[in-house]
């Protein structure tokens, strides 16, 4: 597979794909028709801040399967072209958490000590001592505007500094806050109460400029650190701000455009400490970052789930290896309930009961999700599959029981049309056997692969004979059979397994006799 990098990423993240087999380019500072050009063959594309992946990157990466972003903020990548176009978009949340949360604390004592200032006048031969009266952190009040992962560690970092905690969050519960000693207030509440101010939020459409003129004159006297990402933060107001008094002072690492212009406001004002997005800079961090991206891409490559994609399921690595065979069974049943409705689906259940109930089951249901649509020759994959199920409308629901009769763990799909329904369930023999063991309530046995052709009967003598006869006319081999019946005399449902495609002329001859209800064709590989 090939991996195009756009961006640079420490070495370790590149001998990560080169351990695993895979090619690596690097085309550094490429846009527009050179980029365009750069990842039309490629598998897989590894970025930073500094590329823009955008809906016509995508259209022009037909065998694209991934995007890594080797970081936290993916504002530069377009997620919903992503997931349109099935490619799953990652980042790496975790390898410079530690980077970022230590720079913010820096960058607050930097503003509150004026660090920066005296060390340029001392340097300048100015013993300024007199100039400079800081101020201590201990027993201040630190307000957090998002508690992500950065921000946990910064109010964990500040609280054992003797600080005081208060956090804006609508998407944190207040257990988890209270864990780490901080305070759930709303926006208003958390500036009011502020003496300093650290913002950790992506840069969304609803976060653009949350801070502005009014948030900044709440926090009269106070100091504003942003190392998050610019544009949440009202530059010119902010530099307004701190020039005339209103704020004692500021830190910023990050910048509405980047690299900073000389003209931008926050440059020209003394009590404004600026460092050029220094956050993630440190050679743990750059390493961190670089393997966990390449990581997950090697997975993606391999059919795995991705731990950290941020439009399609993931799962924690100490479960996959429980969840890992019922993600291609689920899929498989999703493939044979589509073929046997064969008709509009309007709603999907994926039903888990025994020991499977049990796990993180998101990655399995889009499995399932993925294999209902395949047959219907949609371009799908587990990353689009939930979307392409939204935009169809079609119902998906998903149940969960302890209770498993006669299996240690079932996995069933069913799709309906509205007025017919279809369901079909799987299991494991022998730890990692998939087996097709129910077809809409009947027994059978039957191996998931290849080719199968399922028949519904009159249970009647030379029923089955018919079929094997017809079958050998055509020159279809049959590999195996599994039949289960309602009653004796009623109506019986056949699997055969067989090793090839079965001619239209054979399936009309079969539905010719009338003790032949249904007969359809399922392809699970097409070879």
């Amino acid at each position: 597979m090939k991996v195009l990098v756009t961006d640079p990423i420490a070495d370790a993240g590149l001998d990560v794909f080169r351990d695993a087999g895979h090619e690596v380019e690097t085309a550094y500072e490429v846009s527009g028709d050179e980029l365009l050009s750069a990842v039309s063959d490629a598998n897989a594309l590894v970025v930073r801040s500094g590329t823009e992946v955008t809906e016509e990157v995508f259209a022009a990466a037909p065998d694209l399967v991934i995007v890594g972003r080797a970081g936290i903020g993916v504002d530069n990548i377009d997620i919903d072209a992503a997931t349109e176009h099935g490619v799953i978009v990652a980042n790496a949340p975790e390898g410079n958490v530690r980077a970022a949360a230590e720079h913010t604390v820096a960058m607050a004592f930097a503003a509150a000590r004026s660090i920066p200032q005296a060390h340029i006048r001392l340097k300048g031969g100015e013993w300024a001592k007199g100039d400079y009266l800081g101020t201590e952190v201990n027993g201040k009040t630190l307000g957090v505007v998002g508690l992500g992962r950065v921000g946990q560690e910064v109010a964990k970092k500040c609280g054992s500094l003797g600080m005081d905690i208060v956090a804006f969050d609508p998407y944190i519960s207040e257990d988890r806050a209270d864990q780490l000693g901080a305070e759930l207030v709303d926006l208003d509440g958390c500036l009011d109460r502020a003496d300093f101010l650290t913002v950790h939020v992506p840069l969304t459409e609803e976060t653009a400029g949350m801070i502005g003129e009014e948030e900044l004159a709440q926090l009269e006297g106070g100091y504003v650190v942003n190392c998050a990402r610019g544009g949440v933060v009202d530059e010119p107001a902010l530099a307004e701000a701190v020039e005339d008094g209103v704020l004692a002072g500021a830190a910023v690492d990050v910048f509405a455009d980047e690299p900073v212009s000389e003209d931008n406001p926050l440059l020209g004002v003394d009590d404004v400490v600026v460092t050029p997005h220094l956050g993630a800079s440190t050679e743990a961090a750059q390493e961190n970052v670089a393997t966990s991206t390449a990581e997950q891409i090697v997975a993606a490559f391999a059919g795995e789930p991705v731990m950290n994609a941020l439009n399609a399921p993931s799962i924690d690595e100490t479960a996959f290896p429980r969840v890992q065979p019922y993600v291609e069974l689920a899929e498989t049943a999703g493939k044979v309930a589509a073929q046997l409705l064969d008709d509009r689906i309007s709603n999907v259940e994926v039903v888990y009961q025994g020991d499977i109930a049990e796990e993180d089951v998101d990655f399995v249901t889009a499995s399932a999700l993925k294999g209902v649509f395949e047959p219907l020759e949609w371009q799908v994959n587990a990353v689009n599959a939930p979307r392409i199920a939204e935009e169809r409308g079609v119902d998906v629901t998903e149940s969960k029981t302890r209770s498993a009769e006669d299996f240690q763990s079932l996995v069933t799909v069913k799709v309906a049309d509205g007025d017919r329904e279809v369901s079909v369930c799987g299991t494991l023999f022998a730890g990692d056997d998939p087996r097709i063991v129910r077809v809409d309530g009947y027994r059978v046995d039957a191996i998931p692969h290849g080719r199968m052709v399922v028949a519904r009967n009159a249970d009647e003598p030379g029923v089955i004979g018919l079929i094997g006869s017809v079958m050998g006319d055509y020159g279809v081999n049959i590999a195996g059979m599994f039949n289960a019946r309602e009653t004796i005399g009623g109506e019986a449902l056949t699997v055969y397994n067989v090793d090839g495609e079965v001619p239209e002329g054979a399936m009309e001859e079969l539905l010719g006799d009338g003790r032949i209800i249904e007969v359809r064709q399922i392809v699970l590989d097409d070879d």
